[in-house]
């Protein structure tokens, strides 16, 4: 596999390359890959727990597990406790 990097990403990865933390350029890319894709997996991780949350959200409310409010009557709330 080839792969095309443009020349400030080529000269990051010689620079990480010639540190003593990686031996050759292979393994930099590597290494950013894992990371990528540990990152991802992360993401879609974050996205399945928020669709479950947003499920039983709607769950809840199809099943009439909700309360109904309106911004006018919560300013009133809010007037209502600022004169006690």
């Amino acid at each position: 596999m080839n792969v095309s990097l443009t020349p400030s990403l080529e000269q990051y990865v010689r620079d990480c390359a010639s540190t003593d933390d990686y031996n050759n350029a292979s393994e930099v890319v590597r290494e950013a890959i894992r990371l990528h894709k540990q990152r991802e997996e992360h993401r879609q991780l974050k996205l399945e727990r928020l669709r479950e949350a947003i499920q039983v959200g709607i769950d809840d409310m199809e099943n009439g597990n909700f309360a109904d409010y309106s911004l006018d009557s919560f300013i009133d709330e809010l007037d209502n406790k600022a004169k006690v």
